[in-house]
């Protein structure tokens, strides 16, 4: 409501001290209304900021790659050996027909040698083996040879264990040759079998019911409760021993990077079917043969980090995740930080400005953070000494110049806004981030980590949720050994297939351990996998 107007005095030589108060009285309103449209206008920009970023997660691209020169600063893992691949790749022949040039298709690379090959000769019919011209029978001179990728869909054959049976006249003496060792006692699964149920769910994210589908289609009636309850045997009990020797490994290793997603169970004793549980993972060992373990717990607390680190000291590298802090200042450790996460919080500064931002703050943080990765791409071949020395020349300087940014700008941006949090992140992280530069064999971000994590999340949106904790248990193992063969460079299958084959077998510590996936690399029986670098 409007507020009446004031009476001027009567009294004329008040009136100009009346005037004086009255401009007063309305500059301070004035000044009100200006603070509450600066503050309501600022937070309209960070409602708007925040919309931008809902929007750009919900509906944009998920890489943080972008058109620009600014945004296309970082790509993943597989982004990179695409291009590695591509590189590799004789260029592709570019033709000129009617004055007009036209690219070819690129380079075909020959199929692997190590594939069987199924020989077709085509021959001429025989009529036409006679020269047109003088009669004469034509002779073989040599042939072309060409060659093409042939599949044949999974067939299922059973096997008939055929025990001898042997007796004595005297009828006193029988004997029955023995049954081997099946890695699931009483049941029909054979190791192949088995192999072939867990890669499918583990690694090609294909759900037991599914598979309860395509094994009908070929003629054979599983029902997917009876592939639940072999799963979770195999992954309670038939491999935890070898995720135990693992678990030591790793411990032992120095260097530990981990990181946690998201997980449901719907049977969770004291919590309701739509709660979240989380899977962790923690990757460490020598960068030829890591190991990758995961491991369920239905919070996210700070105690997990502790249970999961006892016994460990040296290096642990993480994101900003404040739960692993109470491990580092219980054991001792020295804290890593990810630079991934920081870029990604600039990242997400370009996505909240919208369309019609301007090239600004965010990057330059993003232009500096391309050079640092420069210096690691030319020191991934390189051994961790050399390594670090090279940081220590060319990666040092360019961290100076970015804390020399980050003291002038941080100050004049507000802290709410999404520069302003991005600025607040890199500065709360610096401590962590520069500590890889003391250290070789640590990585320059957490993203090895997060992509052995890729195969769970994608296998996520195909079976949604576990249905008890021993199945996410069971999962968990199962990830583990799978995703430590494949960074051995094992074929998956080929590797759980010999597992089951052999654990059953297994008597001593020494033969459990010959089973684990570094000391199976060497086994030209076994397939070799090209993991991701």
């Amino acid at each position: 409501m409007k507020e009446p107007a004031k009476t001027p005095p009567e009294d004329v030589e008040t009136i100009p001290r009346f005037v004086v108060e009255l401009i007063q009285e309305k500059d301070a309103q004035i000044a009100v209304r200006d603070a509450r449209i600066a503050e309501l206008t600022r937070k309209a920009d960070l409602l708007q900021e925040q919309l931008n970023l809902a929007i750009a997660r919900r509906y944009s691209a998920r890489s943080e790659k972008g058109p620009s020169a600014q945004r296309g600063l970082f790509d993943e893992a597989e982004v990179e050996a695409e291009r590695e691949a591509l590189a590799a790749e004789e260029p592709p022949v570019v033709e000129t027909v009617a004055g007009h040039t036209r690219k070819a298709r690129g380079y075909r690379k020959p199929l692997p040698e190590a594939l069987p090959r199924c020989e077709i000769v085509h021959e001429l019919p025989e009529a036409e083996r006679v020269c047109p011209h003088d009669g004469q029978v034509l002779v073989v001179i040599g042939e072309e040879v060409s060659e093409q990728l042939d599949i044949i869909p999974a067939t299922i054959r059973v096997l008939r264990h055929i025990r001898r049976k042997y007796a004595c006249a005297c009828g006193q003496c029988l004997k029955t040759a023995p049954l081997p060792l099946q890695p699931l006692p009483k049941t029909m699964a054979s190791p192949g079998l088995l192999a072939h149920i867990v890669v499918s769910k583990y690694q090609d994210a294909l759900p037991l019911y599914r598979q309860e589908q395509i094994l009908t289609r070929i003629g054979c009636d599983l029902p997917r409760a009876t592939l639940a309850r072999w799963v979770v045997s195999l992954g309670t009990e038939t491999v935890q021993a070898l995720v135990n020797l693992l678990r030591d490994q790793l411990l032992a290793s120095g260097l530990i990077s981990m990181d946690e997603t998201p997980v449901q169970v719907l049977k969770e004793p004291g919590k309701t079917a739509e709660s979240q549980s989380y899977l962790w993972v923690q990757r460490g060992g020598p960068p030829h043969a890591p190991i990758i373990l995961f491991d369920y717990d239905p919070s996210r607390s700070r105690e997990v980090p502790l249970r999961l680190l006892a016994g460990f000291t040296g290096i642990l590298q993480t994101d900003g995740y404040a739960a692993y802090g109470e491990a580092v200042r219980v054991y001792g450790l020295t804290h890593a930080g990810c630079l991934a996460h920081a870029r990604r919080k600039f990242d997400e500064v370009i996505k909240a400005q919208g369309r019609h931002r301007k090239k600004g703050l965010a990057e330059e943080a993003l232009i500096q953070i391309q050079k640092l990765y420069a210096v690691e791409k030319a020191a991934r071949t390189m051994t961790p000494e050399d390594r670090q020395r090279h940081r220590e020349a060319h990666a040092r300087p360019l961290w100076e110049t970015l804390h020399t940014w980050l003291d002038i700008h941080r100050p004049g941006v507000p802290p709410q806004s999404a520069l302003g949090k991005a600025l607040t992140y890199l500065a709360n992280e610096w401590d962590k981030l520069v500590v890889y530069l003391t250290d070789g064999r640590i990585e320059i971000d957490n993203n090895k980590t997060e992509n052995a994590i890729r195969p769970f999340c994608v296998g996520r949106r195909n079976w949604l949720f576990s249905d008890t904790v021993a199945g996410v248990q069971a999962s968990a193992n199962l990830y583990s050994l799978i995703e430590t063969a494949k960074a051995s460079g094992l074929e998956p299958y080929h590797y759980l297939r010999r597992i089951f084959t052999d654990l059953p077998k297994a008597r001593t510590l020494e033969d459990l351990e010959a089973l684990l996936p570094m000391n199976l690399t060497s086994d030209p029986t076994l397939p070799q996998f090209a993991p991701r670098p």
